[in-house]
């Protein structure tokens, strides 16, 4: 039995210059270094310059992934953007993307799911592909965070940074039909608005007519957390008849190493299985699971035919899980 997968061709990410350390926050608010680490895991993160846009990091970013995939631009048909940090209100960060590509035919949307946007945007683009309505798509997430916080609240400064993170998707035509396939296997996304309190901005166009600042309940955060993910995680397994054995890398959103850690021994998926990024990058948000994605495939670790497991939560709440092999 045959299927369409939408098989990954290659993957690219793009951080800033400027780096922030604990150490250099320490001189500016109330914290410190071994604060910071010991209850997120975060040593350093990245800060876009005043004049670089989220559309310039996921251009980069893009190229990167093109050019692992030894594509052209132009082989590209649709671009799904996932990002809470657009360049404007309107038109969508992605097709700025699309114009800085070269690209003008296709379609390019950004899609909006916070911390869980790049799964959110994976699923969509896999849909369409499966579909037959596209044939090459670029998934990005991009973010640059450091715009919207409050940089005097020391309990949600020092967790975001800024980044970019991006694959290319072509659809194929597998033949085994089951888990064995190349490609994505499974998505399972889900959303609970009830939450919206407990990690939110404060701003938007439609309401104070301001960008606003992410406000956090940081305990309330964390203990919804290593559930939520759990949950579409033993989805993915159910769908697809795979356990927690059968996975090779398991990267998940790098929010904060404790969450990570929890939700890795609660679905007994082995630490060294782990990838982890979350030290050097803080939370990028929407382009946390393809940047750790891509510092894992340039050193090496993830090889062709690894099942490979994603997870993310996010503002809303939302949250979601996919298993693709590569």
């Amino acid at each position: 039995m045959t299927a369409i997968r939408s098989v990954v061709l290659g993957c690219g990410s793009y951080l800033p210059e400027r780096v922030l350390t604990n150490a250099e926050l320490a001189t500016k608010i109330d914290t410190s270094d071994e604060w910071i680490v010991q209850r997120t895991g975060i040593r350093e993160r990245h800060i876009a310059a005043d004049d670089e846009f989220t559309s310039h990091l996921a251009i980069k970013a893009a190229r990167a992934a093109l050019a692992h995939a030894r594509l052209d631009a132009q082989a590209i048909d649709l671009i799904v953007l996932a990002t809470s940090t657009p360049d404007n209100t309107f038109p969508a960060t992605a097709v700025a993307v699309q114009h800085g590509l070269g690209i003008s035919h296709g379609a390019a949307f950004d899609l909006q799911a916070v911390c869980s946007g790049f799964v959110f945007a994976l699923a969509t683009a896999d849909n369409f592909l499966r579909a037959g309505a596209y044939k090459r798509a670029l998934v990005i997430g991009a973010e640059t965070f450091s715009r919207i916080l409050d940089w005097d609240d020391r309990g949600t400064c020092v967790l975001f940074g800024d980044g970019a993170g991006a694959v290319v998707l072509e659809a194929q035509q597998q033949q085994a039909g089951n888990a064995s396939d190349r490609g994505v296997l499974t998505t399972h996304l889900r959303s609970d608005g009830r939450h919206k309190s407990k990690l939110f901005v404060d701003g938007g166009p439609g309401s104070t007519r301001t960008v606003g600042h992410l406000r956090m309940e940081g305990r309330e955060v964390f203990k919804h957390a290593v559930g939520m993910i759990t949950d579409v995680i033993v989805d993915a397994f159910n769908a697809t008849g795979i356990t927690a054995e059968n996975i090779d890398w398991f990267i998940p959103h790098q929010a904060n190493k404790r969450i990570i850690d929890a939700s890795a021994h609660k679905l007994h998926i082995a630490p060294q299985k782990v990838v982890l990024t979350v030290d050097k990058h803080g939370n990028t948000s929407a382009a946390s699971i393809p940047l750790a994605l891509a510092v894992a495939v340039k050193d090496g670790r993830v090889k062709k035919g690894d099942l490979l497991l994603l997870e993310a939560m996010g503002g809303g709440f939302t949250w979601g899980s996919a298993l693709l092999r590569w």
